[in-house]
């Protein structure tokens, strides 16, 4: 075949591709008023993780799966506008790693809105002004975020999914290496390129921010002054790249939480969060360890905070293997409660094993 008939050949298979998709958009609208008449929200993470593992099925080549699974986020963002536009709140401003977690999650055809600090993100939600939010919860190389597992305690939201997203710092700044007085960020983005930063001499000059991308906001306004932070954000703000990846680890990875008011569904792939206190009791944590082990349960998370209540008396935020729907999760739970002064179900949500 000749260059013209292959091209030609395309474009009668784009054509049959574009019907068919209005025809699924089609499907959509009628799905979309179904749920507007019982109430059920427009985002159904298990539903979601349902039609890309077909996706994954039905995909024979040459296409490799990451590249379909793409196309069809893009796809159910637009199907998400067709039933009821989204608004997800995440912490900015923009071309923060929250807001690029945020887009890779939910395409481009869903509305956004920055809040200036993680609990900002969660009271969004939580007065319902927006449908979802998304904030960071745990980094490979920093840990645990502490600004996130304190709000799960002081608002009530469920955890409806999860997002692990590779995360690379740059520096960026409009003058040489040398001449930097200043450099801004994240306290975690600090900590997670301690290496770089202790080699190069920059360590005593760095100031914690609230997100990279003010700190990518404050660099561009002030002379001789840098920003740590991603291409989004140096593109946004106008900032050149003068080192790329100073990350310690290369395999850095930032797992985010997709907050909501709803429950998710079992995939048969899922994780539980639940926040606890315990009684005042020698052997009271461990005694909560221990349901969940007895009950066959993989605690996979598990994180101590102040209670800010009283001296000394602290909460933890875990997560564990299963679905709160499964017998064996809800067997765990309520063991644990009899060695807790409290217990609360942050939600059950579909295990993201694939890091985009």
């Amino acid at each position: 075949m000749l260059l013209e008939e292959f091209r030609a050949e395309i474009d009668r298979l784009d054509k049959q591709i574009v019907e068919l998709l209005n025809r699924r958009a089609q499907v959509v609208v009628e799905v979309g008023k179904l749920k507007a008449r019982d109430k059920s929200p427009v985002y159904a993470p298990d539903r979601e993780q349902q039609v890309f593992e077909r996706v994954r099925e039905a995909n024979t080549g040459p296409l490799p799966d990451r590249a379909l699974v793409a196309i069809y986020r893009e796809l159910m963002s637009a199907s998400f506008a067709l039933e009821k536009p989204l608004r997800i709140a995440y912490l900015g401003p923009e071309g923060s790693n929250s807001h690029l977690a945020a887009t890779g999650k939910f395409g481009t055809s869903v509305e956004y809105q920055p809040a200036n600090h993680i609990r900002g993100v969660f009271e969004e939600v939580s007065r319902e002004h927006v449908d979802l939010g998304v904030v960071p919860i745990e980094n490979s190389t920093g840990g645990g975020i502490t600004d996130t597992i304190d709000a799960f305690v002081e608002t009530r939201v469920t955890i409806t999914a999860e997002i692990n997203r590779a995360i690379h710092h740059n520096l960026l700044a409009r003058c040489a290496l040398e001449e930097i007085e200043r450099v801004y960020s994240k306290p975690e983005v600090f900590s997670q390129c301690q290496q770089w930063l202790s080699e190069t001499g920059l360590t005593g000059k760095c100031i914690p921010v609230a997100s990279t991308s003010k700190a990518a906001e404050m660099a561009a306004s002030e002379p001789r002054s840098a920003a740590l932070g991603n291409t989004m954000a140096a593109e946004i703000y106008g900032l050149p790249i003068i080192r790329h990846n100073i990350e310690d680890n290369p395999n850095n990875v930032t797992r985010f939480l997709v907050i909501g008011r709803g429950l998710t569904g079992p995939t048969g792939d899922d994780k539980t969060a639940i926040t606890f206190t315990t009684a005042h009791k020698p052997g009271a944590l461990a005694d909560v360890l221990i349901a969940f082990k007895e009950s066959g349960t993989n605690l996979t998370f598990i994180e101590s905070r102040p209670s800010r209540k009283r001296n000394w008396e602290y909460f933890f935020f875990a997560e564990a293997e299963g679905h709160i729907s499964e017998p064996q999760m809800s067997q765990a739970i309520q063991r644990a409660r009899h060695h807790c002064l409290g217990l609360h179900v942050l939600g059950s949500y579909p295990k993201a094993d694939e890091v985009f």
